[in-house]
């Protein structure tokens, strides 16, 4: 599979994936126009799109790519994503002819109440959900909810390329770095992260085993996630109440 990762919007990633015959799908195509650009700069033919939510910035150039292109529609049931004409659920497990590529549906609410992410062929596509060292503001889902659906990544393969939709890694590093000063993967992937962002390239795909290391989102049952958590006082017993301290500490960051 070749990949890239195109540029959107203000900081929007949409993925396009081909085969060496250059079928293509692609991911959460908010914009049309730099999809058609990349496709066309690379002879690739559109197939297939797959699509994680309804937010705009998602969806926002599906009906023309379907216009242009006879392609096949992925998304979850939720009447606010259009148009579709396959649907998907948790557990669905979705089969592509070409490229050929297979994909598992995981059900991650928290971001929204219908999103989904699709595991396969090495990537975890996941929207909004898991960015790089950070996760999805809670506009629909509870900290709960939005835990559970990040632990459900916990036993995928430590080589996934984690495939988010935003260009946030430096900014969420920054917020790490409150939570966790000392993270020597995590001042690693700030380096790292400076230097790529300099060459003006993307700073995603991460591999989920470097998440697990410097993603304070990810890492609640650690040592110093805990220790940040009581400094901050309140009820941070629980995971879930570490995860919530967290993800109000990241609003306001």
């Amino acid at each position: 599979m070749h990949w890239v990762p195109v540029a959107a919007l203000s900081d929007n990633y949409i993925w396009l994936v081909a085969d060496d015959e250059g079928n293509a799908f692609v991911v959460d195509p908010g914009e049309a126009a730099p999809v058609e650009a990349a496709l066309k700069e690379r002879g690739w033919t559109l197939t297939a799109i797959l699509l994680t939510h309804h937010h705009n910035d998602h969806i926002g150039g599906v009906s023309d790519l379907v216009r242009n292109h006879d392609v096949d529609v992925y998304a979850t049931a939720d009447p606010r994503i259009q148009p579709k004409n396959h649907f998907v659920e948790d557990g669905d497990t979705i089969t592509l002819d070409a490229p050929k590529a297979t994909f598992k549906v995981i059900a991650v609410p928290g971001h929204t109440s219908s999103h989904v992410a699709y595991f396969g062929e090495g990537f975890l596509f996941c929207g909004d959900t898991l960015f790089s060292v950070g996760c999805g503001r809670l506009f629909e889902g509870t900290p709960e909810q939005m835990l559970a659906s990040l632990d459900k990544f916990a036993d995928l393969p430590p080589e996934t390329l984690v495939c988010c939709a935003h260009e946030y890694t430096a900014s969420n590093i920054r917020f790490a770095l409150t939570v966790e000063p000392d993270n020597t993967p995590l001042r690693r992937r700030r380096d790292e992260v400076a230097r790529l962002r300099e060459e003006g390239r993307p700073s995603v795909p991460s591999r989920l085993a470097d998440e697990y290391a410097t993603n304070p989102f990810l890492r609640v049952d650690s040592e110093a996630v805990a220790r940040w958590s009581e400094a901050q006082g309140g009820a941070h017993a629980t995971r879930i109440e570490r995860f919530a301290a967290l993800r109000r500490a990241k609003d306001s960051f």
